[in-house]
């Protein structure tokens, strides 16, 4: 029973990791890439859908993505998509290809950046020890319960410390590059 506590709150850390990356990738660096455009959304016939499932996003150089949608009539919409994000972008179309230059991130700008990736960061911790708290209220559950003894709820509240002390060090890494990332020009 220990084993399944552990087993679902390692994927559940796990969850809680991928999500601090996806989080991170909507923070631009400065280089192009195309993830950043993952986040947005153009209207396609009355329904909102992905960027990447109307168009090819593409990175043209360093500092520009290129944008080739699927449909001709879909150009007006997706520049719009991409000015009304909250990711600072200005497309400019020319015929069906958008370009999307990155600008150059000032230094004051980089700080707000490296602010928001501390504070997705410890949003990613909280929910590491949010899960670290439900397992162990599991465990102590079954030891309420007298289905495991004392020991072995020691032993599982161990393994579940040595989990979370993994994923909190592997969020701080993710930070880390992350950080590095943005300060550099």
């Amino acid at each position: 029973m220990i084993n399944d506590i552990q087993k679902d709150a390692e994927s559940r850390m796990k969850k809680s990791l991928d999500a601090l990356h996806a989080n991170f990738n909507k923070i631009r660096t400065g280089r192009a890439h195309s993830s950043i455009l993952d986040s947005v959304t153009v209207d396609y016939y009355g329904s909102q859908v992905p960027l990447n499932q109307v168009a090819s996003v593409n990175v043209e150089d360093a500092r520009t993505l290129s944008v080739v949608p699927w449909e001709q009539n879909l150009v007006p919409k997706i520049e719009k998509a991409i000015m009304t994000s909250d990711l600072g972008l200005n497309p400019a179309s020319a015929g069906n290809v958008i370009r999307v230059p990155m600008p150059m991130l000032t230094e004051e700008t980089r700080k707000g950046y490296i602010k928001q990736a501390r504070a997705e960061a410890e949003n990613a911790r909280v929910a590491v020890r949010n899960v670290r708290r439900d397992a162990n209220n599991d465990i102590k559950a079954l030891l309420k319960e007298k289905e495991i003894s004392e020991d072995e709820q020691h032993r599982g509240e161990e393994a579940i410390q040595k989990l979370t002390d993994k994923y909190i060090a592997e969020i701080d890494k993710q930070l880390e590059v992350k950080e590095h990332d943005l300060m550099q020009v």
